[in-house]
């Protein structure tokens, strides 16, 4: 069985409904299943620090997380075109696994959302890729033979899924947007079952 990291970081819960459904894309695919994990919210020092386990949802993700997983899917909202601090601050503490090589030429995806159309999803989605390929991670999208990219009014983009949340106070995901989510998710973790039956690195 071949594990997929959907690892995420959400503060009003789209991104959040967006790893769900990613999560079972993954599922869907024989031979593989998730691992939902999320990051601490990066505090000031002069406030308290974050609790060791969370309050609700989804486990802190840990470096041997990243280690054993045979896959990673990220998850994160935009922040003026970029990825949220948490999810960077996290990326910035795997050098020890940069260093082992530890995630050369496994899959990998991203995702995002943002409150408004424009609010810079592909820069965000572009922005946490760069860490992956650094690391050496095969980098997996959306292609346009997915129908759902081309009907889309809201989420969704070749680099990755997403969503536009709007000022619903609650997450509402679309059926293309849940349908993109669902596909980025058994994308990856399809190439995930391949390149471990092939006995490749990432396997």
């Amino acid at each position: 069985m071949v594990e997929v990291l959907v690892l995420y970081y959400s503060r009003n819960g789209a991104t959040a409904e967006l790893a769900r459904q990613v999560c079972r894309g993954v599922e869907s695919v024989p031979g593989a299943s998730a691992r939902l994990r999320t990051v601490p919210a990066v505090t000031a020092e002069s406030e308290s620090p974050a609790r060791p386990v969370p309050a609700s949802g989804a486990a802190y993700a840990t470096l041997e997380d990243l280690k054993q997983s045979g896959a990673l899917i990220l998850g994160s909202p935009t922040r003026f075109g970029n990825m949220a601090a948490p999810l960077k601050h996290f990326l910035d503490g795997t050098a020890s696994l940069w260093l082992s090589g530890a995630l050369a030429g496994k899959p990998a995806a991203v995702f995002t959302s943002t409150q408004t159309m424009h609010g810079g999803q592909e820069t965000t989605l572009l922005s946490m890729m760069l860490p992956l390929l650094h690391h050496g991670m095969y980098l997996v999208g959306l292609p346009y033979t997915e129908r759902a990219l081309n009907e889309t009014q809201r989420g969704g983009s070749p680099y990755g899924a997403s969503h536009v949340a709007g000022t619903a106070a609650a997450p509402a995901l679309n059926s293309e947007e849940k349908s993109l989510a669902q596909a980025l998710g058994k994308r990856v973790a399809e190439l995930a079952v391949r390149l471990a039956s092939a006995g490749a690195p990432g396997g």
